[in-house]
């Protein structure tokens, strides 16, 4: 079978700035929970709550500076590179500079708001 994605769906996002989220493969636009793939564009001073999923996300920036804290480090991601985080690892994304980030996620197995679990489900 062969299943072609004509447009993206766009996925509400966390964090303290309006995000765009334009899941291509996923559970929400094909129905693929194996996998998920999705180009992100988030403006400057962009920020999400931090995160230990349950699922491997991998990231490559297309334009601007996406950062990537996690429990031991902080790593500044640009044009061209890319960054695996493993599944249960705390991570927290933000772009912080001028002109924010475009990028890509792939995540294994596909994104889920039931698996990310963010910090700020804890408070609830």
């Amino acid at each position: 079978m062969v299943l072609k994605i004509d447009t993206p769906t766009i996925i509400e996002a966390a964090g303290n700035k309006p995000k765009i989220i334009k899941e291509y493969i996923g559970r929400v636009n094909s129905q693929t929970s194996d996998l998920s793939v999705a180009h992100m564009a988030s403006p400057a001073g962009w920020e999400e709550p931090g995160q230990k999923p349950e699922f491997r996300e991998y990231t490559v920036v297309l334009k601007g500076m996406l950062r990537v804290k996690t429990a031991t480090q902080e790593l500044d991601i640009h044009p061209g590179e890319a960054i695996i985080v493993e599944a249960d690892e705390w991570v927290q994304y933000s772009t912080p500079h001028e002109g924010g980030a475009e990028y890509i996620a792939v995540c294994l197995p596909a994104f889920s708001t039931d698996t990310v679990h963010r910090d700020d489900e804890k408070e609830s």
